[in-house]
């Protein structure tokens, strides 16, 4: 049996097969609009068989992206450019997703190849102020100001005008981007979260900005679509976000409108980590308990390891990351990989070359 790409229904959206590409910086946008890199890279993996995909990382604020070359969603201008990729991928019978965040104290930085190393850009070569749940500085990063009550009554407002805009575009699912040491994520960890106000201390504090962050969204994104929340489930730290904290988590994000979590680890603090094929796949598991449909993701290469992960009941969806990168069509190997019909999934003009 090839589970794999069976459908999975979330709210009113049928996704075709359960190998979906997760979201992955490409820091090729100009002024936070996608560029032509995003309509075929994106284009290629929709024609290459994915379920459903999501973009990249998309700040909701020009302050809240990653580097300088990373995509948005504060204006038309972006909502326009994205609606093109998304009316592609929709023609190829994929569903397009957008991961909607906001960097924290982690923007403001050099993208990988931008030739300066790591670290903030300088005011001076276009960088800018970052705000965190602190003003306490990821490693070898500018610190951030301390976020005041109106940053953070801006930063919901601007994920609901986001949202909105997503949907103008098209897209069929929002991820909100909670995970890998980004601002919701920030907030929820007490080792970046020293506040003392509603917005810090203990667990129902520290995760409050991501409900309402929940909530200002689901008021603007249709009832029918699915709202998607990705977590790093655990630092990997002692006295940091632990799986337990997810599992807790997880009957909130429910109650909120969440209907799917994107289970990734680890970003917010240095830590260290004994990485191996499938080895944030316990996690998932572990999440998945708490009653909501996840998602794993994270050195999953082999078509015959990702069937078992669903085989044992692990995630109900494989994320392909750095694997499509390099191999675009990857479904589609999959699929003959383990004796599956590539062939629904192939798109016409390829069927000559088709397994």
């Amino acid at each position: 049996m090839t589970s794999l790409f069976d459908p999975i229904k979330l709210r009113d959206l049928t996704i075709r097969n359960r190998v979906w590409l997760p979201p992955m910086c490409q820091y090729q946008a100009i002024d936070g609009v996608p560029q032509d890199w995003h309509v075929v890279h994106y284009g290629a993996r929709a024609a290459g068989g994915f379920g459903l995909i999501i973009a990249e990382a998309t700040a909701v604020t020009a302050d809240g992206r990653i580097t300088p070359r990373c995509c948005g969603l504060w204006n038309d201008t972006q909502r326009d450019a994205w609606a093109r990729i998304v009316t592609f991928a929709h023609s190829m019978g994929a569903a397009m997703g957008i991961q909607l965040g906001h960097a924290g104290r982690k923007a403001s930085t050099w993208w990988d190849f931008a030739g300066h190393g790591v670290g903030s850009v300088p005011l001076a070569d276009g960088g800018w102020t970052t705000i965190g749940p602190s003003a306490i500085a990821f490693p070898g990063y500018e610190a951030p100001k301390e976020a005041t009550i109106d940053d953070i009554k801006a930063v919901v407002q601007a994920f609901a005008d986001a949202a909105k805009r997503a949907d103008e575009a098209g897209f069929d699912a929002i991820e909100l981007h909670a995970a890998h040491g980004y601002l919701l994520n920030e907030f929820m960890s007490p080792l970046t979260n020293q506040r003392t106000d509603e917005y810090g201390g203990d667990f129902a504090g520290r995760t409050r900005l991501l409900l309402e962050v929940c909530d200002a969204v689901r008021t603007v994104w249709p009832a029918a679509k699915p709202l998607i929340v990705r977590i790093s489930a655990t630092e990997w730290v002692d006295g940091g976000w632990s799986t337990e904290d997810s599992v807790a988590l997880v009957p909130l994000l429910k109650a909120h409108g969440v209907d799917f979590i994107d289970v990734s680890t680890g970003g917010n603090v240095g830590a260290r980590i004994e990485t191996g094929p499938g080895y944030q796949v316990p996690v998932a598991a572990a999440v998945r308990k708490a009653g909501l449909p996840v998602s794993a993701v994270g050195l999953i290469t082999d078509a015959v390891q990702a069937q078992k992960v669903l085989d044992d009941g692990s995630a109900d969806v494989i994320e392909i990351g750095r694997a499509a990168l390099r191999q675009p069509s990857w479904p589609l190997w999959a699929a003959h990989e383990l004796g599956a019909d590539p062939v629904p999934i192939t798109p016409p003009s390829y069927i000559r070359g088709a397994y």
